[in-house]
């Protein structure tokens, strides 16, 4: 079964997705959905061939409730500073030292600080110890620094092994 679908979740999300755009359930595009479904995770896995492990999947319910609430939070921060004086907007970038070693937690720690409105990550260094990210309002870069490592990467450190 794992060599014909090397990530179920993968060809779970390829399935639902293809009929999501199609907007059609007939069998043709169910047939489709399905093939799509099988072949887009075997080219994927000839790509990249370390697969994303992923355990205690409490912690991932609890990083995706604390990201959305942490997201809606953050539009409301950046509309108020751009509709304020801008004076009052510090635009900064900082290095965030990683104790997560594997690229998939990377990635995720990546991708939710870009999602964070008024946060983007820019880089990662050629060694994997540090992301470089900017900040529309850095007023404390340790505090900034303190709150993406206890807010995102603690719970990706258990997440990913």
């Amino acid at each position: 079964m794992r060599r014909l679908l090397p990530s179920v979740p993968l060809s779970v999300a390829v399935f639902a997705l293809w009929l999501l755009l199609v907007v059609e359930v007939s069998a043709g595009q169910v047939l489709l959905a399905a093939a799509l479904a099988v072949a887009l995770p075997l080219l994927a896995d000839l790509l990249e061939p370390e697969h994303a492990r992923m355990r205690r999947w409490p912690a991932v319910l609890r990083l995706a409730r604390r990201v959305l609430w942490d997201i809606v939070l953050s539009n409301i921060e950046v509309a108020r500073r751009i509709l304020g004086p801008e004076r009052a907007i510090t635009p900064g970038f900082v290095w965030v030292p990683l104790e997560l070693t594997g690229i998939h937690g990377i990635t995720a720690l990546a991708s939710i600080i870009t999602l964070t409105p008024g946060t983007l990550s820019a880089e990662l260094s050629a060694d994997r110890r540090h992301l470089l990210v900017h900040c529309f309002n850095l007023r404390d870069p340790a505090a900034t620094v303190a709150t993406i490592k206890q807010r995102y990467e603690a719970p990706l450190k258990e997440i990913f092994p």
